[in-house]
């Protein structure tokens, strides 16, 4: 049963000059045509990687023959998830940290840590983010988990994990969702939505997600 209360928007808005992955394609958001210089319409060019502020990756992100994004099933982006409370890890997400939450075949999990309320915020990219070791990444695997959504631009850490964790987590299919804002969000059951775009051959696109509460968690 899902409650009556609105969606809650944990998507990073996207915005001329925000902070990217280093060597990413900086995000440029310009008027091409403007009604202020006399044309009849107003019109947005944009300029950025299909990786930047909240978006998902396929697996053809790190495996040469993976799935691409229009290939993605709706259903491990639309119905019940978890927020699971990590605020309280230092560094690397390990199994350790996983264990008490019980996690389960095809689950919908998103990790809340410390990156949605002290990174975000910065105007610049933050190489010391909470990230998912390597051997996290095979746990999350090992217990059929469906999707994983992170409070950063990448489930692998910048200087440690990065290829090894995406390569273990798109390698067995497991859809990726980073760059969430959780920091409005109280860790427990949600209905997420998360669509998204559909690009054709893409090994990632930019994403609209939306979460609402649940009365009862749904499996």
């Amino acid at each position: 049963m899902i409650s009556s209360q609105r969606w809650i928007d944990v998507t990073v808005p996207l915005r001329d000059g925000m902070p990217t992955w280093p060597g990413d394609p900086v995000c440029r958001i310009t008027r091409a045509v403007s009604m202020e210089e006399g044309a009849v319409c107003n019109l947005t060019e944009l300029h950025l990687s299909a990786h930047t502020a909240t978006h998902m990756d396929a697996p053809r992100h790190f495996i040469a023959q993976g799935l691409t994004m229009e290939q993605m099933p709706l259903e491990a982006v639309i119905g019940p998830c978890r927020v699971l409370d990590l605020q309280a890890v230092e560094g690397q997400i390990t199994p350790a940290d996983l264990e008490p939450h019980e996690i389960g075949a095809g689950e919908r999990l998103l990790l809340k840590t410390r990156n949605s309320a002290e990174a975000w915020p910065q105007d610049r990219f933050v190489e010391d983010f909470i990230s998912i070791r390597a051997d996290t990444g095979q746990y999350l695997v090992d217990r059929g988990v469906m999707t994983v959504g992170v409070d950063y631009l990448s489930i692998g850490g910048f200087e440690k994990d990065g290829v090894e964790t995406h390569q273990i987590m798109l390698g067995a299919e497991i859809w990726v969702i980073e760059g969430l804002d959780l920091s409005a969000v109280e860790p427990g059951n949600y209905e997420l939505l998360c669509l998204p775009l559909k690009i054709e051959g893409a090994d990632g696109a930019p994403c609209r997600v939306l979460l609402r509460p649940q009365l009862r968690p749904l499996r």
